[in-house]
């Protein structure tokens, strides 16, 4: 099993979303948060006075997939959050121990 953590621009969540759906993943969590790269932030108007905000928003997605569909989804979720320009995000993929839900106690794939 991987994990896989996206962070995306937010208006390109439902599509995102929209693309894991298809390959037939079934949940996944978003949270809105905010960082710094390559982007810098950004110059904004507030009542006739500009600032510099230095974190920019974003969405963070995390799923947790099988081995043999990771490929897909990272490929989905690149295609789906890829706007061309600064910003687009990244996409993280890390091994998963052990998994349990914890209604019926299934373990592992089964709990996925």
């Amino acid at each position: 099993m991987k994990l896989i953590i996206a962070i995306i621009k937010p208006f390109k969540l439902d599509e995102v979303r929209e693309a894991l759906t298809q390959l037939g993943i079934q949940g996944l969590t978003a949270t809105e948060v905010k960082g710094f790269g390559r982007q810098k932030g950004q110059t904004e108007i507030y009542r006739a006075a500009e600032y510099v905000v230095s974190f920019v928003p974003k969405i963070k997605i995390e799923l947790v997939v099988n081995d043999d569909v990771v490929d897909r989804a990272v490929e989905a979720i690149q295609a789906a959050a890829r706007t061309d320009k600064i910003g687009d995000g990244k996409i993280f993929v890390m091994d998963v121990a052990h998994a349990l839900r914890i209604r019926t106690g299934e373990a592992d794939t089964e709990a996925l």
